[in-house]
């Protein structure tokens, strides 16, 4: 038993100096708070959810949410800006989408596990 009481004080050790390096990462923290804040808001989350299993244009989003364009048109920017959509041109239309990054593919898993909820066929 005393050996076991040793390993395990060890192991606490070696977890908390694993835990205090990454503490010291503060820019990590700090881009993961800033794309939990520019989700804090309920219409950037539907927003960014849509996005999430189509590409549509401004007024195509406008229209399924009830929301006037430049509303939506503003919400888009600021989801742009932290990196969890992306945005392509096609003629006078510009398409949103997610992003393919590891932050936007966990934001989705996250919205459908919190609301129970998958993606659609």
């Amino acid at each position: 038993m005393e050996g076991k009481e040793n390993t395990d004080i060890h192991n606490h050790v070696h977890d908390m100096e694993y835990l205090k390096h990454h503490l010291s990462r503060t820019e990590d923290f700090q881009v993961i708070s800033e794309v939990f804040r520019q989700l804090g808001d309920a219409t950037r989350v539907r927003i960014f959810w849509l996005l999430c299993h189509c590409e549509e244009c401004v007024s195509n989003i406008a229209d399924m949410m009830n929301m006037s364009s430049p509303a939506i048109s503003h919400h888009l920017r600021v989801l742009k800006n932290c990196g969890l959509i992306v945005s392509s041109r096609c003629g006078k239309e510009v398409y949103y989408k997610a992003s393919d990054s590891k932050q936007s593919q966990l934001m989705h898993l996250m919205i459908e596990q919190v609301m129970e909820i998958s993606c659609p066929k």
